[in-house]
């Protein structure tokens, strides 16, 4: 079998081995059902059982109470950006937006292109979003407070969760769900793409506490509205079924690892042996304050463009992928997700440390 390589992409990212190996055996006779799950009815009793085991894990893996459904929608976090505000804007509010990046700010850019209230209550954007913007307070006329906690392309992630009160707080966590443990019940509203951390592209994972699915009105388009489908079971239309099924079985996986300290345990020593090698010296220089560094995306620059391709190609040549970084930032960046093993951190800090020691 050829060699698998360490994947340091963004997304879509690694995924746990023994999935993919389950996913190989059960692929082309699904649990004796004598065809792949792919041809498989969404109507079906077999795939019904798929879905709500995997709806079922995750509520259970973090602590949802049963005042939260799962629903299973599709557009990625972009269709959330405009599902949020047609589902949750209501009259005389205004839906609030923390400005920490490039997703962030699409996702308030969404809101006003169609045409509700929305505003930014903070921003980063002035240090080309190298912290958290953390100093602000929610106003008495906010329908919401929409934050994304971990940027990607920055490599910066909310440290602790603004406490908003009887304002609901939406989360795009497209790229740390699952990563380490937080209260729940401060949240009205999680959505992740899955591609991340949590399965592969095609299904966007949306955590809804159910009294919002009140505010939900009927003149929307039915494929963005979250009571349609929540009442459909995430089947008012044909969901996606093969994703959903992958999802389950990383849910499964994280279960089998522990549980969710497990996950972040061993997701903060492999960020600390990165971040203890670029603090090492001067010739690695990181983009996130220390304050806001994120566990997932871990940005970073070298001295020159000319050796930052140069550590790509390297590093590329040596079975480490996906390690250059998005054009608004530059330079390297390591996305080190649930299913990276620490061998492959281990591996990319002595590349590390070499490439300094010939480079320097």
């Amino acid at each position: 079998m050829m060699q698998r390589i360490f994947n340091f992409s963004a997304g879509p990212a690694t995924l746990p081995l023994p999935v993919l190996h389950q996913v190989q055996e059960e692929l082309v006779n699904f649990r004796g059902q004598g065809m792949s799950l792919m041809e498989m009815s969404h109507r079906s009793k077999t795939f019904d059982e798929v879905l709500n085991e995997a709806a079922s894990l995750i509520l259970d893996i973090m602590g949802f109470s049963d005042d939260y459904q799962v629903v299973f929608m599709q557009g990625g976090a972009t269709g959330q950006f405009a599902a949020v505000p047609l589902n949750l804007s209501v009259d005389g509010k205004v839906g609030e937006y923390v400005d920490s990046g490039s997703w962030a700010i699409k996702a308030y850019k969404e809101a006003v292109q169609l045409g509700k209230p929305a505003r930014v209550v903070a921003s980063s954007k002035s240090s080309n979003h190298n912290h958290i913007p953390t100093d602000f307070t929610t106003g008495s006329d906010a329908a919401y407070l929409h934050i994304c906690s971990n940027n990607t392309i920055f490599g910066t992630q909310f440290q602790d969760y603004p406490d908003t009160g009887d304002v609901p707080l939406i989360a795009d966590m497209s790229s740390d769900l699952y990563c380490r443990r937080f209260d729940p019940k401060k949240f009205a509203l999680i959505y992740a793409g899955a591609q991340k951390n949590a399965g592969p592209a095609g299904v966007t994972i949306t955590i809804i506490r159910k009294d919002l699915l009140d505010r939900c009105p009927s003149n929307i388009p039915t494929v963005f509205n979250y009571k349609t489908i929540a009442e459909g079971n995430s089947m008012y239309n044909t969901p996606p079924t093969f994703p959903i099924y992958v999802v389950g079985l990383v849910m499964k996986w994280i279960k089998s690892q522990g549980g969710i300290d497990k996950i972040e345990s061993a997701n903060r020593k492999k960020a600390g042996l990165l971040y203890d090698a670029l603090d090492a010296g001067d010739f690695y220089k990181p983009h996130a304050q220390k304050n806001s560094r994120s566990l997932m995306n871990i940005t970073w620059r070298l001295p020159n463009e000319d050796l930052e391709k140069k550590f790509v190609a390297e590093a590329t040549a040596q079975h480490m992928s996906g390690l250059k970084g998005h054009r608004s930032v530059g330079g390297i960046r390591a996305s080190i997700y649930n299913a990276m093993p620490t061998e492959g951190v281990q591996t990319l800090v002595a590349f590390m440390k070499e490439f300094e020691r010939t480079n320097g």
